[in-house]
């Protein structure tokens, strides 16, 4: 079992009513509960962000950066973008 610590926080009063609410539905057992959900779910957003990073932005950095003519100026991309508006519309 994990060990815990004992924290005294502040939330805004809309923030602690929501954490009430929350606790108080049954969804969880505890306030503490609802904060460790809402912190496991920003540890697993920032997770996926640093993957989306790591896996695709750098990527497409590198490439672009050994092969600039794969880039497109901001007009290609205006362009581009215009195009497939008219397609969905």
């Amino acid at each position: 079992m994990a060990t815990s610590q004992k924290l005294s926080i502040s939330l805004s009063k809309e923030q602690a009513e929501l954490v009430d609410r929350l606790a108080k539905s049954g969804q969880y057992a505890s306030a503490s509960a609802v904060i460790s959900d809402g912190l496991r779910a920003l540890q697993a957003r920032d997770a996926a962000v640093e993957r989306w990073l790591r896996q695709e932005v750098v990527p497409a950095y590198e490439e672009l950066r050994d092969d600039p003519s794969k880039g497109m100026t901001i007009d290609q991309v205006r362009e581009a973008l215009g195009r497939r508006r008219q397609q969905r519309s």
